[in-house]
């Protein structure tokens, strides 16, 4: 009977030390990653993949250019907004960081083709890639984001965090966040794009850095088609009563009321060296 039961007791044996390393992994990966606590009221003025874009340029021998400048998100036109959930996730108030459905179907098709095909990212992992992490496909660095995703959306406003994202997230090589992108392609604010411009800004987050806005392909342009259809379908977080305080370098935030504020240049700074 002792002889039967051996292989039975050697894997329960396998199985528990597996469960226990994996748990030792998960719980020292959650203690070691930042406390997204102060984005509440602090704009971020690097992110990682900023200084990832910067290092790249240095191993390259070039001069790369770092165009950003924070707006708040009252600032940000609606017909933006609106693209870029249609674009990107048009789930935002159905999950908590992570869309487990569709998740669970990029799961099955990767398992079908034997090989990670696409992405399930919701904004909210987005914003947890870029600033964080990198753009590897490493099962760890996955792992990250969706820890980091949740510590968001525990910590954050649906407001505050399309407001990160829509701000900080790259646009094409060196422009980083909504106001850099319109001034850079269209010459207008944030504030100011039509619904033409906002639905190619949207549809370029894909690659942005392989489909211009300057200079459209045609998957662009009919991606601009498909979000400029389905964005009266989707409803933006509100402006919220109090916006949290600015960067240094940026205007006030708009209050109810107040006159229009003049419009300025965006920032163009050349990318920090790599250490």
């Amino acid at each position: 009977m002792g002889l039967l039961l051996a292989p039975f007791k050697l894997a329960f044996r396998l199985v528990a030390t597996l469960a226990a390393v994996a748990f030792l992994a998960v719980a020292y990966v959650y203690l070691t990653l930042p406390d997204v606590r102060p984005l509440a009221t602090t704009n971020p003025t690097s992110t990682a993949f900023m200084e990832l874009r910067a290092r790249e340029a240095a191993e390259e021998g070039k001069s790369l250019r770092h165009v950003h400048r924070w707006v708040p998100y009252a600032r940000i036109s609606p017909t933006l907004r609106r693209a870029v959930l249609v674009a990107e996730d048009d789930a935002f108030f159905e999950h908590e960081g992570v869309d487990l459905e569709q998740l669970r179907k990029v799961v099955e098709e990767d398992l079908a083709k034997g090989k990670a095909a696409r992405g399930a990212s919701t904004i909210t992992q987005q914003l947890a890639k870029n600033l964080y992490l990198s753009p590897s496909r490493d099962p760890l660095r996955k792992l990250k984001e969706l820890i980091i995703a949740r510590r968001l959306e525990a910590a954050l406003s649906k407001t505050r965090i399309l407001e990160l994202y829509l701000n900080l997230i790259e646009w094409g090589d060196g422009v980083w966040g909504a106001e850099a992108a319109a001034r850079t392609y269209f010459g207008v604010s944030a504030s100011g794009l039509s619904a033409e411009q906002a639905a190619l800004l949207a549809g370029s987050i894909i690659n942005p850095r392989r489909y211009s806005p300057a200079r459209p392909p045609l998957r662009l342009l009919r991606r601009q088609r498909i979000i400029l259809a389905r964005m009266k379908s989707v409803t933006p977080p509100p402006v919220v009563a109090t916006p949290v305080p600015s960067a240094p370098d940026a205007p006030p935030a708009a209050q109810p009321g107040d006159a229009p504020a003049p419009e300025a240049p965006a920032a163009e700074t050349p990318a920090p060296d790599a250490q």
